[in-house]
């Protein structure tokens, strides 16, 4: 097989309708533009025709592979399981209900050739309606502030990456909002966006709600976490004891120098409590810590998170071709 110029990795959860479509555009916008591709629909536990739709068109066209994950575990599974089987110099990601535009492609290739590590698309002028556009904004406002990368939009689906960053970056849970964080965390800083067009959802109807964006803040609390302290948790469980500790002790002190010199009764000052209680989780802190230092140490034995996520996959499997376009 040749090596393409792009992989194209699809999440699919019950798309039936819009799959035919999307892959005409993609065909035509990649065509036209000369990029050799293969593209990957990842069915994630699709309960309506999705799969099917797929097979059918592996065999009109075998630059589309299909995966089948045997139930849904999410976003991120899907994106794995593409990103790694994918064998283009680039790799696109976009979402498989048409509201991503497959017309993009070719001018997010330009500006990855630049000299960018990845591009990520921002859906400046969203064809969504109010309920959701206000959430996102706050959304990524608090992503943007808490990890100090400049994107306007970490929810987009259409996003590209050079090939070698998509292998260092591990996914699980829902982390792939984070893709953006997790790539500068592994030393791929070089991060730029593109305004994208975005379409009004055609077929169907958005298969997240409100809960998505408390998932998505404690997710970043794990990233925030992770990429600043995954190496020396001591560091962070370490600060929050010191202090903790620090004030308990403190206070404790104070307290019982006002018993001894002063005469001053403690059994019933709700300061004694706080001051016990302060240097109890200042303990457990170092404890925690601690505990986090010999998981580190010890997370090398652990088996890589494809071998895990692979066994989510069925045994349909149709893979992706490439052709010479020239």
């Amino acid at each position: 097989m040749i090596e393409p110029d792009v992989s194209i990795v699809i999440p699919v959860f019950e798309e039936e309708e819009s799959l035919p479509e999307l892959v005409e555009n993609i065909a035509g916008v990649c065509t036209s533009a000369e990029l050799s591709f293969e593209a990957f629909l990842v069915d994630d536990g699709s309960s309506d025709g999705s799969w099917d739709v797929i097979k059918e068109i592996h065999e009109k066209d075998p630059r589309f592979g299909g995966l089948r994950l045997r139930r849904n575990y999410g976003k991120s599974a899907a994106l794995a399981m593409g990103f790694k089987i994918a064998r283009g110099k680039y790799v696109v990601t976009l979402d498989a209900d048409l509201q991503d535009d497959p017309a993009e492609i070719p001018s997010l290739v330009e500006l990855l050739e630049e000299g960018y590590d990845l591009v990520s698309g921002w859906k400046k002028k969203r064809k969504d309606p109010l309920s959701k556009i206000i959430p996102s904004r706050f959304f990524n406002f608090v992503t943007r502030t808490m990890t100090r990368i400049p994107l306007h939009d970490f929810n987009c689906g259409l996003k590209i990456y050079r090939a070698e960053v998509v292998r260092h970056v591990h996914l699980y849970g829902e982390l792939h909002r984070y893709i953006p964080v997790l790539a500068k965390w592994e030393g791929y800083d070089r991060i730029a966006e593109k305004e994208v067009q975005h379409h009004a959802r055609k077929f169907g109807r958005t298969k997240f709600g409100f809960e998505r964006y408390l998932r998505g803040f404690l997710d970043l609390l794990s990233v925030f976490f992770l990429t600043r302290f995954a190496a020396r948790p001591m560091h962070f469980f370490g600060t929050l004891g010191t202090a903790a500790f620090a004030g308990g002790f403190s206070l404790s002190l104070w307290i019982a120098i006002d018993k001894l010199f002063y005469g001053n009764p403690i059994g019933d000052r709700p300061l004694l409590l706080l001051g016990v209680l302060l240097i109890l989780v200042g303990v457990q802190m170092f404890t925690t810590g601690l505990i986090g230092e010999m998981i580190v140490v010890d997370r090398m034995k652990r088996p890589n998170v494809f071998d895990v996520i692979e066994s989510c996959l069925s045994d349909e499997v149709h893979v992706a071709e490439t052709h010479d376009i020239g």
